[in-house]
């Protein structure tokens, strides 16, 4: 019979014993998926570890977005993905088709926003579901406006925001606003400032005496996007309702044009010439009526899609009629 130590023994020894069989369905299961042949002798521990960190890491993801049944996805109206061909240390596997990527370099591509891997063929394939992702913000001017206001969860760009907050908490009677240019020196440093520290940033009045440094960074912020506030794909409509005479069809014309914008783009530009007719009704103080500030912003908020100047030359004077229209007509179009 045997001894109540041995018995013991026996009990702490059970849970080892599953834990060595549960590694070793493990590591078959591995084996299979990366389509290894296993020989009589298998490979050592140390072997199969990175093979399970880099395999759990990837099967995670891939869990989670076949969780999502069809209807979860989002409209085709939500946010591309910013794929870049990319080079991936170790195994990885697609979370488009969920085959493994294959290759030393260049195996596939990755979204600069979301840090989505698919395979280059399956991009294509991937619906507008980026959801971007602080980690891989890498700046805050210059980045894509909808990339900015998703990774932060706002509904417009913080740059925007906290400028437009201390311009109207203490320059709207300054003289000349947004036509006075702010010391360039200053407005780059308030740049790199929000490059690096975001929301934290200091645009008080402790911190920058000046107001016009900080509308010349908000008229930087709106000139570095790549993609401007009107939008590559609403400007033509704007273009075209700008020429029009009639005002009852240019007004419904300006309509149709803004519901073309992206959701980010419009709540952005709605706030903006609220603004900007505040401005204008301080106009007895700062002498800038809506005809001063269209023609700046202007070509800030919309650029022409194409590079031809004969075409860019010509748009100028309807870039401002567009900015003009919506300044005075702001409490009707928005």
């Amino acid at each position: 019979m045997p001894s109540r130590e041995s018995y013991e023994v026996c009990q702490e020894e059970k849970p080892l014993v599953q834990k060595a069989k549960r590694e070793a369905n493990q590591e078959d299961i591995l084996a299979a998926a990366l389509g290894m042949r296993m020989g009589p002798q298998k490979p050592s521990a140390t072997f199969w570890q990175p093979l399970k960190l880099f395999a759990y890491s990837q099967l995670t993801s891939l869990v989670r977005r076949a969780s999502l049944k069809e209807s979860d996805w989002p409209s085709r109206s939500e946010k591309a993905h910013n794929f870049k061909v990319h080079t991936f240390r170790g195994p990885h596997w697609c979370e488009h088709c969920a085959s493994f990527m294959w290759g030393l370099m260049a195996q596939g591509v990755k979204c600069a926003d979301c840090g989505l891997n698919t395979h280059k063929q399956c991009s294509s394939l991937v619906p507008n579901n980026c959801k971007p992702d602080l980690r891989h913000i890498r700046k805050v001017y210059s980045c894509d406006l909808s990339t900015l206001v998703k990774a932060c969860n706002t509904a417009r760009p913080m740059v925007v925001d906290m400028c437009i907050r201390e311009i109207e908490s203490r320059g709207l009677k300054s003289e000349g606003l947004y036509r006075i240019s702010g010391f360039s020196d200053s407005v780059e440093e308030v740049k790199s400032r929000f490059d690096k520290d975001g929301e934290k940033t200091d645009i008080s009045v402790n911190a920058y005496e000046d107001i016009n440094i900080i509308t010349g960074a908000l008229k930087l912020y709106l000139r570095d996007l790549p993609v401007p506030v009107i939008s590559f794909d609403a400007y033509p409509r704007f273009i075209e309702a700008a020429k029009l005479t009639d005002a009852e069809k240019k007004l419904e014309a300006f309509r149709e044009a803004l519901a073309l914008l992206p959701p980010p783009h419009a709540e952005t530009l709605k706030y903006l010439m609220a603004h900007l007719k505040r401005v204008t009704q301080n106009e007895k103080f700062n002498l800038m009526n809506a005809e001063n500030l269209a023609i700046i912003f202007g070509p800030t908020l919309m650029r022409a899609p194409n590079t031809d100047a004969i075409t860019a030359l010509n748009d100028i004077r309807y870039q401002r009629q567009v900015v003009e229209v919506l300044i005075k007509k702001e409490d009707v179009l928005f």
